[in-house]
């Protein structure tokens, strides 16, 4: 255990940190925004931006970048076989654990999160540029393998939505949206339009604990005592297999990174599909309220 007691502390940077290594040649910073022009009015020195509606996106189709587009994003990041990125955005890093956790599912491993992202970059005042990078494209390639099994799809979590609602001990489904969508009273966050899903509700069995619950208020993660605590006392316990979901998998990826990768759950699944996908779905189990 390591800095907070998270069980892999090496997956996060601080603002300090990262503030000591714009210069590291090994380094590419990396931002990914809901608000995909955020980039454009001003980012880290030296980082480079990704929008996640086309470049983590297949260009056909509701699925991910395959390997060889990653790898494509990556060579015009100039990564090379000892690069490693660091990724930030706002929203208490939505769009950037999103981004982690689709770099994990395809095989990439030298990624980071910026703890606080973007949230306590500028709290804190630092030093934020419009100079757009242009980095030479690298030859590199994708070595790792993929992980399909940090991924949910909807069969499976349509063949186990009785075992959850039985209230199964074997697996736990934590709806990770605020009250107000999983009690079925919206369709998505305030600020965006109310009209992804066909109906409301969650998915019978699962719990809600917001994804926003796991940070402070500069956007760090709470420690892993805080963490454990606010899991655990809903029954998400590290001893069971854990699918988390939330709208189109952004925040859900949030609360991945704080199971996999803060308190170390040997086996947690986003749903990417989410309510998005779920809600659309004909003859399939809905509940509403808390």
């Amino acid at each position: 255990m390591g800095e907070n007691g998270f069980a892999h502390p090496e997956t996060l940077v601080g603002t300090d940190w990262l503030a000591g290594h714009l210069s590291d040649g090994t380094l590419r910073i990396v931002e990914v925004d809901e608000d995909t022009t955020a980039y454009d009015r001003g980012h880290i020195p030296g980082a480079v931006g990704w929008n996640w509606t086309t470049d983590l996106h297949s260009a056909v189709g509701r699925d991910y970048v395959d390997r060889a587009g990653l790898e494509h994003l990556l060579r015009a990041a100039g990564v090379e076989d000892d690069t490693s990125l660091v990724l930030y955005g706002g929203n208490n890093n939505w769009f950037a654990a999103y981004a982690y956790w689709i770099l994990k599912l395809r095989g990439f491993d030298q990624v980071r999160l910026l703890d606080g992202g973007r949230k306590k970059w500028e709290l804190e005042g630092r030093e934020l540029t419009e100079e757009v990078m242009d980095y030479p494209h690298s030859a590199y390639r994708l070595t790792g393998a993929e992980r399909p099994r940090i991924r949910a799809l909807r069969d499976e979590v349509l063949a186990r939505a009785g075992a959850f609602a039985k209230g199964g001990a074997e697996a736990a489904l934590v709806d990770v949206r605020s009250p107000a969508e999983y009690r079925g009273e919206q369709l998505a966050p305030p600020h965006l339009p109310q009209e992804q899903a066909q109906v409301p509700g969650h998915i019978p069995g699962a719990v809600n604990i917001p994804w926003a619950k796991a940070a402070n208020d500069d956007g760090t993660f709470r420690s892993a005592a805080e963490l454990r605590a606010l899991y655990e006392g809903e029954g998400v316990t590290p001893d069971r297999e854990v699918i988390a979901y939330c709208r189109i998998g952004e925040r859900s990826s949030h609360t991945w990174f704080a199971l996999t990768e803060l308190l170390g759950y040997p086996d947690v699944k986003n749903y990417d599909g989410s309510w998005t996908e779920y809600g659309s779905l004909v003859r399939v189990p809905v509940e509403l309220g808390a």
